[in-house]
């Protein structure tokens, strides 16, 4: 948890509001749930049944979700800023400030970020295209005077990791309006550590080499989780490299989240020294229509204006209202222990992968690692045991690439088997260039809207959920084989973990492995 001086100053935050327009809307929040709740079933009532996704025309049928309380807080953060947004300047004014600084200061100190600034957006790579521009007015001080005239002289570098979110650079070349040329890609590691981690060696021989050339090394956008399989980078090697070449480093990703825990890797925890970060507590608390987070640090508020990170309008302030709600809502403890719990369902499966031979996993930090990706691997005969059907030289290339489409398509049919039986446990199928294609488990981006009962795994018998086992019939494994052994003993249990991050009950019966149909002889 977190230390007792910053989980005391919040609660103190969140004291009763002196200011009369505050008390007032913290008086008649619940009012307004209620009143939300005893019209839906007042419908409900007069139509003599419940709602449900059926009855509903169009492209919303089937899409209606149970959001619950804090959802309608969230949402009610909307409805309440249209109404704030119609008083006048004066009390809007005092409103809007303190919403934001309240905001602001408590999410500095859930996520270690001291004496930061916040700004709140609807995009989520926007914040990262604010931060740039004010590295660039920053880095360039006649860039207001004579505008692009001063980058053509000494072009900037933006640094971006090869494992970075597909199209962030091309994003932020057309929101900037730099070529091309101005991205440099840093490839990951090839022969130590994490073959998804920025090769810190590399980067450094290529802002020396930038610098030769005469231009100016400006940003290094850094991962704490990436994209794909939820790695994180070096940060506080990378950090002492940008302050080496005066680099602005930020730092983006799922395992920020868990900076608000009391246990955090020592890779996350340097994030919170970085000079900005982008954050997306939405997803992670299962909040509707709540905007992405960038803290950043900055002495000069003339250029974060100039930049677009502060507004002096009111209405721009009022982004972090349905956030500054439910944080209220939720207190400390419950936003912490969202976090925590799917930390804890990434956990569980784990142990239960560690079980079942002839399995990948591809996990940094097991203590504390938010995102689980694993495949299943068939051992080749001749095969490395330590790195795990890796073929030696001796087997023929068109055997390698048979036995690595096999094992691709397996984990591609099981992937859509479990995405079938668990459809919102958020369970994802990927294709990796090394490892070929895996399975992606990332509880903290769909968990928290479908909260866990920790103790539903287990004794749940009954009818199967019908399986097809069609796509099988092209997999070269036999019934008796220790592979399909093997995924006949993972199977349910993956799904077991999968079905307790949600609250449809699915009655599990006999694995599709056991069927002799299922399998070639």
């Amino acid at each position: 948890m977190l230390p007792e001086r910053s989980r005391s100053y919040f609660r103190a935050s969140c004291k009763p509001i002196a200011d009369p327009t505050l008390a007032e809307m913290g008086k008649n929040l619940k009012e307004a749930v209620k009143m939300l709740e005893d019209s839906q079933r007042r419908t409900e009532e007069e139509n003599g049944k419940k709602l449900i996704s059926g009855d509903i025309p169009g492209p919303l049928q089937g899409r209606i979700q149970n959001i619950g309380e804090q959802g309608h807080m969230a949402l009610l953060g909307h409805s309440l800023g249209a109404y704030i947004s119609t008083l006048d300047k004066e009390k809007l004014r005092k409103l809007t400030t303190r919403i934001l600084s309240d905001t602001t200061l408590w999410l500095c100190r859930i996520f270690r970020y001291e004496n930061g600034c916040a700004y709140f957006h609807e995009e989520e790579r926007e914040g990262l295209a604010k931060i740039c521009r004010l590295a660039i007015h920053s880095r360039y001080e006649d860039f207001v005077v004579d505008g692009f005239n001063v980058l053509y002289n000494k072009k900037p570098v933006i640094y971006l990791s090869a494992a970075a979110r597909p199209g962030l650079g091309q994003y932020l070349c057309n929101q900037l309006g730099l070529p091309f040329p101005c991205l440099c890609r840093v490839p990951c590691n090839t022969v130590f550590g994490s073959q998804h981690q920025m090769d810190v060696a590399f980067l450094e021989k290529l802002i020396k080499d930038d610098i030769e050339r005469g231009r100016l090394p400006l940003l290094l956008v850094a991962n704490a989780g990436t994209a794909a399989v939820g790695h994180t980078d070096k940060i506080g090697r990378l950090k002492e490299l940008c302050e080496q070449y005066g680099i602005w480093l930020h730092v983006e990703g799922v395992n920020l989240a868990t900076l608000a825990l009391g246990y955090v890797s020592s890779s996350v925890l340097a994030a919170a020294k970085c000079d900005s970060m982008t954050m997306t507590p939405g997803p992670w608390l299962g909040l509707p229509a709540v905007p992405a987070v960038t803290l950043y640090k900055h002495d000069d508020p003339a250029l974060t204006l100039v930049a677009g990170l502060t507004s002096n309008k009111p209405t721009d302030k009022l982004r972090a209202l349905p956030l500054w709600l439910s944080l209220q809502y939720l207190g400390l403890d419950g936003f912490v222990e969202r976090i925590k719990h799917a930390c804890q369902l990434s956990q569980r499966l784990q142990e239960s992968l560690k079980k079942v031979n002839y399995i990948k996993i591809l996990v940094e930090d097991e203590l504390s690692s938010p995102v689980v990706v694993f495949r299943f691997f068939q051992e080749l005969p001749g095969s490395d045991p330590v790195f795990k059907a890796v073929p030696v030289p001796n087997m023929t290339p068109s055997g390698v690439g048979r036995e690595r489409h096999s094992c691709d398509a397996l984990n591609r049919w099981l992937g859509e088997q479990l995405k079938q039986l668990v459809p919102a446990s958020g369970l994802t199928v990927m294709d990796l260039e090394a490892e070929g294609t895996c399975l992606r488990f990332s509880p903290l981006m769909t968990a928290a809207g479908a909260p866990t009962n920790q103790n539903r795994h287990g004794d749940q018998t009954g009818t199967a959920t019908p399986v097809d086992t069609s796509g099988m019939s092209t997999l070269p494994l036999r019934r008796d084989s220790p592979m399909s052994q093997a995924l006949d003993q993972l199977f349910w249990e993956h799904c077991i973990i999968a079905l307790n991050s949600h609250n449809r009950p699915i009655m599990l019966g006999p694995s599709p492995f056991s069927c002799p149909t299922a399998f070639v002889s």
